[in-house]
């Protein structure tokens, strides 16, 4: 699972409520998918850096998160992990981050990873999913785009 699944979650937007629903579905396991704890991570940079959430509530939600100690939680980055990431950076010119989705993902033995990011469709063998209804999506990036470019 992308990082831009789990941002939503973190902040008042249009996006939450779906987020939040297949998030727990997912620590629940009932979609069998996988979350780097690295995602977490960057959830926290994301929503606090560039969408400016209020840091307290974000790490509040995130750590409510990693509290279930859900199985649904990958936690470890191997140096094995990180050199295919980067091979699958360089081979298709997606970012280090998104070669590590591929890299893990072939590594648990699926294809498929949830994300909202269309870059990690240049990598031919896997299948990008977007769990969230087109029009929720639509309306999450006009709010973002338009919290993104208010004045501070």
């Amino acid at each position: 699972m992308d990082v831009s699944i789990v941002v939503p979650a973190c902040f008042e937007n249009p996006l939450k409520e779906e987020a939040i629903d297949f998030l727990s579905a997912v620590l629940v396991q009932e979609v069998p998918a996988k979350i780097p704890v690295t995602a977490i991570l960057g959830a926290y940079h994301i929503a606090t850096r560039y969408i400016r959430a209020p840091r307290e509530a974000v790490k509040n939600v995130l750590s409510s998160l990693l509290r279930t100690r859900s199985p649904a939680f990958f936690p470890d980055v191997s140096p094995y992990l990180a050199i295919e990431a980067l091979r699958y950076a360089a081979d298709f010119h997606i970012e280090s981050w998104d070669g590590y989705l591929v890299a893990l993902a072939l590594f648990l033995g699926t294809n498929t990873i949830y994300s909202l990011d269309k870059e990690l469709s240049r990598v031919s063998h896997v299948r990008v999913v977007i769990p969230f209804p087109e029009d929720k999506i639509r309306e999450y990036h006009e709010y973002i785009s338009a919290l993104r470019h208010s004045p501070t």
